[in-house]
This record gives C-alpha cells, structure tokens and sequence, in this order.
C-alpha cells in the first residue's frame, strides 16, 4: 500500500497551479445574475485587463455540461465566483465538488472564491437576526473555502413565497421581485433583470451610476432595517467595505463593493504568484 505522504511532491505539487493568469471564472445558471456580474466587472478600469469567462448555455442542462466540461480549466484563473443559492445548488453541487477539487491546494494563496447567494431561508422570521448567518456560512467554508460571501437580497425568496411546480416542469429560475422588495418599485411587474440593469447603469454617466448606487444602498438598508429592527449597527458594518464580522465568519452585501473585492483579490493573487515564480 502506498503512504500518502509519498504522493506529495514538495518540489512539484500536481494539486497547485502556478500558472494562473487575470482570469475570473463566474459560476452561475442564472444568465441574469451572470450579466450583472461579468458587466460590472467589465465597466470598472480598475479591471480592464482582467479576462472574465462566465460557462453557459441556452437550457440548464445544457449550462451544467458546459460547466463539467470546464471544471478543469479553472486552474487557470485567480478568482472563482461561485452561485450558491439554495434553488440551483442541487444541480451543481458535483460541478461545484470538482471544481473545488482541481484548486482547493492554492484557495487563499494563488486563487481565492468568491460566493453570492440567497442566505439562510429563515433569516427574517428566525428572531436571532444576522446571527443566524454563522452556521450557514460555517457550512460553505467548509465546502468553498471563500474569501468573501456576498449575500444578494434579489435571491431571497422567503418560505412563503415558495413555487411548487410539476415534477415534470421544466425548471426555471425565478425573474419575480421578491415581495418584500416589490413595494420599493414603481411597476408591480418589474423583474430582478430590470432592476439588475437599472441599478448597474453601466451606459449611463459615472455620475448617474454612482446616485443610483446611493439609491440601492438606501433601498437596502431602509428594507433591512424595517425587517430586523435594533441592529443597525451590524447593518451599517454589513453594508460597509470590509463587511459584517460574525465569530469566525464575514458577509458583504452585493453588488455593494463588489468590483472592489474582486480589485483586491485578483492582486492579492498575482502578489502572493509572484514567489512561487522565483521559486520555480
């Protein structure tokens, strides 16, 4: 029988990948929440040189595959963001296993992941407020590693909103404001995909972009605040730059900082690259 340790080659690890490059991997079936990400980064200069590949297709299986088929290329990039909302984790949880797998040896060093999801479904009838996020972050650190949770309140469908569809329905993911949400909006039909573009303004003057990212801040904390009365202060940290610390575990709120994360992440990685090149 063959002693692990023998399997690890301190000169040459097989499990890290040093030739990383300025590639983000965005990890979604959601094409909306796909756009919006790849958009921002996209628009933000800070990021002009960074290559970002977002795996998909025009039907969810087709996206999984897709994504399989990527797994492996992932080792190339610095920065993975991964969709880990509760609706479409069961669908990619092995893609997601894999993937972790191939660049699990350089998390926090030659790369980093980043995570947005939906959050705990209980989050506002729970009665603990925000601190019912630690275990379920406990939960994805364990399975992702993250650098960073972006938690995004257009994911979050409380239980009493829930679909129930045919169990030969084609699945499909949700485009409905959630209700809680939907009073902030002039049109009772407006969708995540038209707030998404609205807020984002990505053809619009920087001045318009950053009054409507003012107005999205303001949004989101008024709704917050109303739901989860006397924690203003974990709000205010919530909203912040550096994000709401919860014991051993932090959350952000997105896109609130988003490209600023990913800035820091991505030259972190290239930073901490740099002595495994000397070295090699």
């Amino acid at each position: 029988m063959i002693e692990r340790e023998e399997l690890v080659d301190e000169k040459h690890d097989i499990l890290t990948h040093p030739g990383r490059r300025n590639v983000i991997y965005v990890l979604t079936l959601d094409p909306v929440l796909g756009i919006d990400i790849t958009a921002r980064i996209g628009t933000d200069d800070r990021l002009k040189g960074f290559q970002v590949v977002r795996p998909g297709a025009p039907t969810i299986r087709d996206a999984v595959e897709t994504m399989e088929r990527a797994a492996q290329d992932t080792t190339h990039a610095r920065l993975l963001i991964f969709d880990v909302r509760r609706a479409t984790l069961p669908k990619l949880r092995k893609v997601h296993r894999d993937i972790v797998g191939f660049n699990r040896k350089d998390f926090n060093k030659l790369c980093f992941s980043v995570l947005i999801g939906d959050g705990p479904p209980m989050l506002y009838q729970n009665g603990r407020g925000l601190d019912v996020f630690t275990i379920y972050l406990g939960a994805h650190r364990v399975d992702y590693h993250p650098a960073v949770f972006f938690y995004d309140p257009l994911l979050h469908y409380e239980p009493s909103e829930a679909q129930l569809g045919a169990i030969d329905e084609e699945f499909a993911i949700r485009d409905d404001v959630p209700q809680r949400l939907a009073p902030y909006f002039r049109k009772d039909d407006m969708t995540v995909g038209a707030v998404r573009r609205y807020f984002r303004a990505v053809e619009k003057p920087e001045e318009i972009r950053h009054k409507r990212a003012r107005t999205l801040r303001r949004l989101y904390r008024k709704q917050i605040s109303q739901r989860l009365p006397g924690r203003e202060e974990q709000i205010r940290a919530w909203m912040s730059r550096k994000g709401l610390q919860l014991a051993t575990e932090k959350i952000n709120l997105y896109p609130l900082h988003f490209e600023d994360w990913v800035y820091r992440l991505m030259h972190k990685a290239q930073r901490n690259a740099e002595p495994e090149a000397k070295a090699s």
